[in-house]
């Protein structure tokens, strides 16, 4: 029997809830909802490194056979199934369509995980999108790229997430060497990349958007701009992000277009992740996951911003008529914010430990640290997300405060990877807290 959408709901699912997802436990626990985990066949081969969390009622393992997981499911009378991150997202879509509980459109069920459909499923909606090929053959894609798209194009596989291997080609030489190592390589889920995306380069600056839904109607709980480096090898990887405020020009036309994004995707429920181009001509989609936005750390953000995706899914969840009366626009600032990439910028490199990271939580700014690699385990040059040392997020009432923590923070980070003890010089005034 379909479960009323418009019913609270005790009891939930999370699909590799391994990183960002694993937030979501206490939340809900809080709202009275219970927690059961599945775990896909495919689970991102970086994300199962990271803690695995408590609290789960139980932990299925999904083998292929999906009326026998949706049996499993609705022995524990789960409401719903939500996606804990990237690898989860197509299985809980499934699931859901399975159980007949809240989800997604299925008339393109892989369009919320493979770029090429999700480009194919935007024009559809009439909405603008970047010029695309997709192709097994490194030749097709250089012909396409000087006679239809011009250099740079951007490279990157057909389903994947986290900056993986995603890189910028100027000429058809990079585009071969590019699409080599694609080809070469399994995506995070550890499936072989048959065939390899290529995309027009936006020009412009870049935000995403983060969103949740219930019965279709979508609600912004952040808009945040990108900082991006360019760095040799073609790669792109993050420098910082900051929250953009509800008063820039741009806030409002951004959150138009996502949410329209959002119907083109038939994302109805649970959270996504919009990244969008802001070009000349107006938005453009980046791409779009239909699951929460990475490296969420809402007991921190609260201090800084007015809501976050990971409770307003437990208020969807458990109060759904109230999440329903919320405005749709929800994005409001605090105060400011800078949520801070560590990057090494080295061949080789030596994890910090948190004895280390001391000199950094000496920053006035300093609200909080991730490390994504245990202490002293071996770092390579970071290229991507899952190269990356970690993260840091300053919050500061005073933006020069905020801006100048930022560039001791790079200072830092000179030396803090190499195992040495950052020297004196390069250490904040502030006192180790």
């Amino acid at each position: 029997m379909a479960t009323d959408l418009r019913s609270p709901t005790t009891r939930v699912a999370l699909v590799d809830a391994y990183s960002a997802g694993n937030l979501l436990v206490p939340a809900l626990n809080r709202e009275g909802v219970e927690c059961v985990h599945v775990r896909s066949p495919e689970p991102d081969v970086n994300m199962v490194k990271l803690k695995f969390p408590d609290g789960f009622l139980d932990d299925i393992r999904h083998e292929g056979d999906l009326t026998a997981t949706a049996a499993a499911l609705r022995e524990w009378g789960i409401g719903c199934v939500i996606a804990g991150g990237e690898s989860g997202v197509e299985l809980a879509d499934q699931l859901n369509a399975e159980l007949g509980t809240p989800g997604n459109g299925m008339s393109r069920p892989t369009c919320r995980r493979n770029k090429y459909e999700m480009v194919l499923a935007v024009r559809d909606g009439g909405l603008p999108h970047a010029a695309t090929v997709v192709s097994p053959d490194a030749d097709e894609i250089i012909a396409w790229a000087e006679t239809t798209a011009g250099y740079p194009v951007v490279l990157k596989p057909v389903s994947s997430a986290g900056q993986d291997n995603v890189m910028a080609c100027a000429s058809a030489e990079e585009v071969r060497a590019a699409h080599d190592k694609i080809r070469s390589s399994t995506n995070r889920q550890g499936q072989s990349n048959t065939v390899v995306l290529a995309q027009e380069f936006l020009a412009g600056t870049e935000y995403f958007v983060n969103t949740v839904s219930r019965d279709g109607r979508h609600h912004t709980a952040e808009i945040w701009r990108y900082c991006k480096r360019r760095i040799p090898g073609g790669h792109i990887i993050h420098d910082y992000v900051e929250p953009l405020s509800p008063d820039d020009p741009d806030a409002q036309e951004l959150e138009s277009y996502s949410h329209r994004i959002l119907d083109a995707l038939e994302i109805h429920n649970g959270a996504a992740h919009v990244e969008i181009m802001m070009t000349a001509d107006g938005p453009v989609l980046v791409e779009c996951a239909g699951r929460l936005g990475g490296g969420a750390a809402p007991q921190i953000l609260s201090r800084s911003m007015a809501s976050n995706q990971i409770d307003l899914i437990a208020l969807s969840v458990a109060r759904p008529d109230e999440f329903n009366r919320l405005p749709a626009s929800l994005h409001r600032l605090l105060r400011h914010t800078l949520y801070v990439h560590l990057i090494n910028p080295n061949d080789h490199g030596i994890a910090p430990s948190h004895e280390d990271m001391g000199v950094v939580r000496a920053l006035p700014s300093w609200a909080h640290t991730v490390l994504m690699h245990p202490e002293g385990a071996p770092l390579t040059r970071t290229v991507d997300f899952p190269s990356q040392p970690g993260y840091v997020i300053l919050i500061s009432d005073d933006p020069v405060q905020l801006r100048a923590d930022y560039e001791k923070l790079r200072e830092i980070e000179r030396v803090l990877y190499s195992g040495n003890p950052v020297p004196e010089q390069h250490r904040p005034i502030r006192p180790d807290r």
